[in-house]
Order: C-alpha cells, then sequence, then structure tokens
C-alpha cells in the first residue's frame, strides 16, 4: 500500500494559477481506454457504477448539474439515456472550452469513442455508441464556467432546480480546506430538489496529481470526513462504495476512489 501525507501541500493553487496552468488535454491523455493509463482503473471502476446507478437504480428526472473539474463526458454517458437535459459546469473556460469542442465536433477533439463503446457495452449494446455520443451532444443544453470556491446564485438563476447532482473531483482540487469544501458543498445543494441525488467521485488522502508539467495539491479527504460534510449539508447518505486502487507512481498520491450517492432530505432546504 502506498504511504500517503497526512496534509496537502503547503503551497494551495489559487484560481488564477489553476485557470493558467491546468492543461485539459494533458489531463485528459491519462483517458485512453485500453492503453493502460492512469485513469483506466477510473473508468473501469466509475463506468460500472455510474450504469447502475442511472440504470437498475433508478436516478432519472429531469434535469441533472454536472459539477465539475476536469472536461470529460464519461460521467454523463448513462446519464443522458435518464435525464432530459443536462448542466455542466466547470472551474476554467478552458475546461469549457475543451468540452464545447467535443460536443460540436470540432478538429482536435479528444477521442471518447473506445469509452463510448465500453460504456453501451455496460448498458447491453456496444454496437449503438454512435447513437449514444448523439444523444448526450443534444441531452446537454449549457456548458458554464463556475469557481467552486466563489458560488454566485445568478450563474444558476434561470436554471430549474435539479433532480440530480452530480460531482466529481470539482471540490478536492480546489478547495483549500475542509471549511471551503463544507462551503461549497451547502451551496451547491441549493441547486437540488429535496428529495433530489448527489453523486460525488472523489479521490480519498490523495496529497497531489500532475497534470503536465505541474503537480496541483489536493484536499486530504478521509472517509468520515466526507461523510459527515455531506450529512451537514443536508444529505441521507445511500451508497458508499470504494476502489483500493493505488498507483504507484508519481502522477498521483491517493488511496482510492470513492462512490457517494446520497439524497436530499425534505424539508431541508439552504
Amino acid at each position: 500500500m502506498c504511504r500517503l501525507r497526512a496534509s496537502t501541500m503547503a503551497q494551495f493553487t489559487g484560481g488564477d494559477d489553476y485557470q493558467a496552468e491546468f492543461d485539459p488535454k494533458a489531463y485528459l491523455g491519462y483517458f485512453k481506454f485500453g492503453e493502460d493509463t492512469l485513469g483506466e482503473e477510473y473508468l473501469n471502476f466509475a463506468l460500472k457504477h455510474y450504469c447502475k446507478t442511472f440504470t437498475s437504480d433508478g436516478v432519472k428526472g429531469n434535469t441533472l448539474i454536472r459539477i465539475g473539474g476536469v472536461p470529460s463526458i464519461l460521467e454523463l454517458l448513462s446519464a443522458c439515456e435518464s435525464f432530459k437535459e443536462i448542466i455542466v459546469t466547470h472551474n476554467t473556460d478552458r475546461n469549457c472550452q475543451e468540452l464545447q469542442k467535443w460536443l460540436k465536433k470540432e478538429p482536435g477533439a479528444f477521442n471518447w469513442i473506445p469509452v463510448v463503446k465500453y460504456a453501451c457495452e455496460l448498458e447491453g449494446d456496444r454496437k449503438k455508441w454512435a447513437e449514444k455520443e448523439e444523444k448526450l451532444r443534444r441531452t446537454v443544453k449549457q456548458v458554464l464556467e463556475c469557481d467552486v470556491t466563489k458560488f454566485d446564485p445568478l450563474t444558476f438563476a434561470s436554471l430549474p432546480p435539479a433532480d440530480c447532482l452530480l460531482m466529481c473531483y470539482s471540490l478536492v482540487a480546489t478547495c483549500k480546506d475542509l471549511s471551503t469544501y463544507r462551503a461549497a458543498l451547502k451551496n451547491f445543494s441549493s441547486l437540488l430538489k429535496p428529495g433530489g441525488h448527489l453523486l460525488m467521485v472523489t479521490t480519498m488522502k490523495c496529497s497531489h496529481f500532475v497534470v503536465g508539467q505541474h503537480k496541483f495539491p489536493c484536499l486530504f479527504l478521509e472517509k468520515e470526513v466526507l461523510e459527515e460534510a455531506v450529512k451537514e449539508a443536508g444529505y441521507d447518505i445511500l451508497q458508499f462504495e470504494m476502489s483500493p486502487t493505488c498507483h504507484a507512481n508519481n502522477l498521483i498520491e491517493h488511496e482510492g476512489i470513492s462512490y457517494l450517492l446520497a439524497a436530499k432530505g425534505k424539508g431541508k432546504e439552504d
């Protein structure tokens, strides 16, 4: 098992630095399915859980809001079958641009086809990958830039209350401490209907990750701390699972990936 530091790095990357230094193309290079990349273990773990959540577990509705820190589509491949519209937010304009490039089929867009085929295989028909891509493109209605540490209600004023809030790595990479993390989680909870679902995928006990030539610190989270923050934000936890992933390299130092599903308590408005 990897030995992990019990604290984040001394200098946390601020919003402006993250904007300038986070290279979405370099990050997506970790997700070339079938090439033994850093992200392949995550793909296998996450896609199976997303498929189960949005199909057999019946998490569905009109609107899903994805609060994202990275420009991937894999979190949405099964979700587009269960929601009429998806709104995506990213913490940098470069991430927004990278996602828009794929949505608009522009030259140089990342090739997600191997990942889409695997998601379709999990759903029962690998051959429907082209239909899946087009359905996701139709379902994503908006792509917004949003700094998770500076919640602005006006950004979301025109949006309907969400039936599902999907958060993938968006807080641990940008919140410098637990108080900022808890505040951000509570703020975004205001976008969700009572009874709606929160789905969080998080790196656990992570000290840092490397993208391109830059090393980014990460908020160190343990299971008990994460669950306490979710409950304080007004949720009832329905499921918590963890992949015992530990990469023996210098690109990321963590103890696994958690998959948490929770429901917002009725009457627990923010």
